[in-house]
């Protein structure tokens, strides 16, 4: 049974880049790159073997713990286990829960982020290859960290779905989540920061985790290295009995979430209209009002309206590090760019409510132009916030003009084009109720393509009115920053209005293909 839950696994993985040629070449490129920096890794651990033991096991015990913590938390926030063998499927079916285990856990090595895993940490061999038994026990001890970081994986994420069967829990989360990624870069220099003033704990930290889950196993070999045979058979025996613990309540978790699986819970009480209220009563004014419902219930697009006070903290850090507080300048742009690319899925995340669309014969344009107009009322005021502060606060007003023209290019071209886009490709997003992180199985090569000819696209557009502001920026020319601004508005409002009309025709043409399409990705 476990062997059959392999070949499933590999032939659903096949099948899904049967699917599209340009997911496979995605994957293909992705797979590259990963291998690129796997490459690296490995041959920086290569090198370790010239250095003293001592030194050898702090930097893997750091690295791996890293690794394992990473592994244990980042798919509750990011993309989750892959689902492409849900265990909720194999409910009906006659199995035992630890051939279903055994099952799932193996096939987390097909697929490239366990693979690798399972390539860099057995890598570690390398950094003990200088003795037969410190490298033996490298090579033992890696592919058992890798197994442990899957169990971890699924642990989690296991114990967390049955502890989170509250809608209302997943919709805050899954918006609250965003904060630390955000803000991940600048956390991570002020972490280095500390660690560089603070290198003698290094040591200790790397005594301590050894003993815990998330290092004992990367601690083995340098036992064996010194020649404390006795520490790195008990260390090595704490480590599978940590493992053995870690399956044991996997197994228990996936027991539970087959027996009494939970689902989310809907309101029945009336709240009123809501933003039907507020729109007019026409065919864009009820898509506007329901896009714009979205806006504030739904987490996937609640994810764009916390990125709004989020961002100016990333870009302020960033002007910090680089000794320039005129970076952020950039704000006003960059905010328009992201809200304008917000609605490039619009279609996608629909799913089958597409449906609503199709069946009551609203007009492509119509359907456009509400789901723009919803768009705009969040991210017009937040664009010309972006535009006109920094220059205010730096002292810059001569940049004013051409800071709010480029902006407001930014946020309709962003517009139009996503307009555009979002009528011509669909493709697998995280359906409804599920975390905006999520990333559907074998959807991400081709949620990177379009997302990059998209974002392309708005950049090419943009380059006029950003051009003649950065002229002004370097010369002086207070005529360009007006040239710059009324450019910008111009391009942008014109490249709005084609965006809506090709996108409006595109989708008169296509609807029935685009139902078909979100009811694939469902």
């Amino acid at each position: 049974m476990v062997a059959y839950l392999l070949k499933l696994k590999l032939l659903l993985l096949g099948n899904s880049f049967r699917r599209s040629p340009w997911q496979l070449v995605g994957v293909i490129l992705a797979g590259l790159y990963a291998l690129g920096v796997i490459g690296m890794l490995v041959s920086a651990m290569a090198f370790l073997v010239d250095r003293e033991a001592t030194f050898i096991s702090m930097v893997l015990v750091l690295a791996v713990s890293a690794i394992t913590l990473g592994w244990a938390l980042i798919p509750l926030v990011a993309f989750g286990v892959d689902l492409t063998l849900d265990p909720a499927r194999f409910t009906t079916f006659a199995m035992s829960r630890p051939q279903l285990a055994i099952g799932l856990l193996l096939s987390g090595f097909i697929g490239i982020p366990g693979l690798l895993t399972l390539l860099v940490l057995s890598g570690q061999f390398l950094a003990w290859r200088a003795e037969l038994f410190t490298l033996l026990a490298g090579l033992l001890c890696g592919v058992l960290a890798a197994m442990f970081c899957l169990v971890l994986a699924r642990l989690t994420t296991t114990t967390m779905a049955q502890l989170t069967g509250s809608r209302r829990f997943k919709d805050v989360a899954g918006i609250v989540v965003i904060i630390p990624l955000m803000l991940l870069g600048p956390l991570l220099v002020v972490v280095t920061e500390g660690i560089d003033g603070l290198t003698d704990l290094l040591p200790r930290l790397a005594q301590v985790l050894g003993w815990t889950p998330l290092g004992v196993f990367a601690a083995v070999p340098g036992d064996v290295a010194t020649g404390n045979t006795a520490l790195a058979v008990g260390r090595l025996a704490l480590g599978l009995l940590y493992l053995a613990a870690a399956i044991w309540a996997w197994e228990r978790a996936l027991h539970r979430a087959m027996e009494s699986p939970r689902s989310a819970k809907t309101s029945t009480k009336a709240v009123g209209m809501g933003a039907f209220n507020i729109f007019p009563s026409t065919p864009i004014g009820a898509v506007a009002a329901r896009a714009m419902t979205y806006w504030f219930k739904d987490p996937r697009y609640g994810a764009s309206i916390v990125m709004v006070p989020l961002l100016p903290v990333v870009i302020w850090f960033s002007a910090g590090l680089n000794g320039g507080g005129e970076f952020m300048l950039l704000l006003g742009p960059l905010l328009g760019v992201l809200m304008g690319f917000a609605i490039s899925a619009d279609v996608s995340y629909d799913s089958t409510a597409f449906s609503l669309h199709v069946l009551s014969g609203v007009r492509g344009i119509h359907d456009r132009a509400g789901r723009v107009l919803a768009c705009a009322v969040i991210g017009l005021p937040v664009t010309l916030l972006a535009s006109i502060l920094p220059p205010v606060l730096l002292g810059r007003a001569d940049l004013l003009p051409a800071s709010i023209g480029i902006s407001l290019c930014a946020l309709l071209t962003g517009l139009g084009v996503s307009s555009v886009a979002s009528a011509r490709f669909t493709y697998s997003v995280p359906l409804p109720g599920e975390s905006p992180f999520k990333t559907p199985p074998g959807a991400g090569a081709r949620i990177a393509v379009v997302q990059l000819a998209t974002f392309s696209v708005m950049g090419v557009l943009l380059a006029p009115a950003a051009g003649l502001g950065l002229a002004q920026y370097l010369t002086g020319n207070d005529l360009l920053g007006w040239l710059a601004g009324v450019v910008g508005i111009v391009i942008g409002s014109v490249l709005l209005v084609l965006g809506i009309r090709i996108g409006g025709r595109w989708m008169d043409r296509r609807a029935p293909e685009l139902m078909a399409a979100v009811m694939v990705n469902k």
